[in-house]
């Protein structure tokens, strides 16, 4: 879900290969969100030969144009792609890789969509949710996972107390929210409004009733000594489950009764 600058190199840190990914998911397409959506979509054609389904791509409007200016026939990477299509040094790569015959383009099955619809995978479900961040400049979503094993929710960046999203989080086992800044310290109410606070997180976790909350997406005012601890002994006045402060590479458990476990 999302995949912004640097997200590749940690999924090669986490010991993953973009081969392994099938489904990428966008909340919106601020460059923090996207800037390496590329990677995945690329990494995956280029290294599997014709022996990977293409990968499936889901966001909200306006996804095909995006697909379309990184890897469009006239987008950035559209260089790149007809030298691995073209080049005889680059087809025999793609030959010693499995490829057969000539080189097809990358093609990534795209969907677009909106809140309430669903996608349906073997052992999951996946539902799609409202986030109130920059519309209408940007349209912008937010996620459910519902598994056997347990219900997480993808905030994507979603600001304030807003009611229509507690209703798509509520009882999730993992809430996973944009924590971008203290309370009080914003610039204008918009802005609280379409990037959230400490407090704000705290009461959006409370009514939603989440058995556990991970914050996400700090600004570096965050990272000063002892305002972390400040920010997270305020939210606990407010929601008294148990807190995550996130970092790359963190695992996280589904239920909270093997939270000690997490590293």
């Amino acid at each position: 879900m999302d995949h912004g600058p640097g997200a590749h190199h940690r999924l090669h840190e986490a010991g993953y290969q973009a081969t392994d990914v099938t489904h990428f998911l966008a909340s919106h397409y601020h460059y923090d969100h996207i800037m390496d959506y590329p990677r995945p979509v690329l990494t995956r054609w280029d290294q599997g030969g014709d022996k990977v389904s293409p990968l499936k791509v889901y966001g909200p409007d306006p996804l095909h144009e995006i697909n379309e200016g990184f890897i469009g026939e006239s987008g950035v990477f559209a260089l790149d792609i007809a030298a691995r299509t073209e080049s005889p040094a680059s087809i025999a790569v793609y030959c010693a890789r499995g490829g057969v015959g000539d080189r097809p383009r990358p093609n990534p099955d795209l969907t677009q969509f909106a809140p309430g619809e669903v996608i349906e995978g073997k052992d999951w479900v996946i539902k799609v949710g409202p986030a109130r961040h920059v519309q209408p400049s940007l349209n912008c979503l937010s996620y459910r996972v519902e598994t056997d094993e347990g219900v997480v929710v993808y905030s994507g960046d979603n600001g304030g107390v807003y009611q229509p999203f507690i209703d798509f989080a509520k009882g999730a086992d993992v809430l996973i929210h944009m924590n971008h800044f203290l309370s009080g310290t914003e610039l204008t109410p918009e802005y609280r409004q379409m990037s959230v606070s400490h407090l704000d997180n705290a009461e959006t976790a409370k009514q939603a009733e989440v058995g556990m909350l991970v914050l996400t997406h700090f600004l570096p005012m965050l990272d000063k000594t002892g305002v972390k601890e400040r920010m997270v002994t305020e939210m606990f006045d407010i929601y008294d489950g148990p807190m995550v402060l996130g970092e790359d590479l963190m695992q996280i458990p589904l239920k909270t009764d093997a939270l000690e476990a997490a590293d």
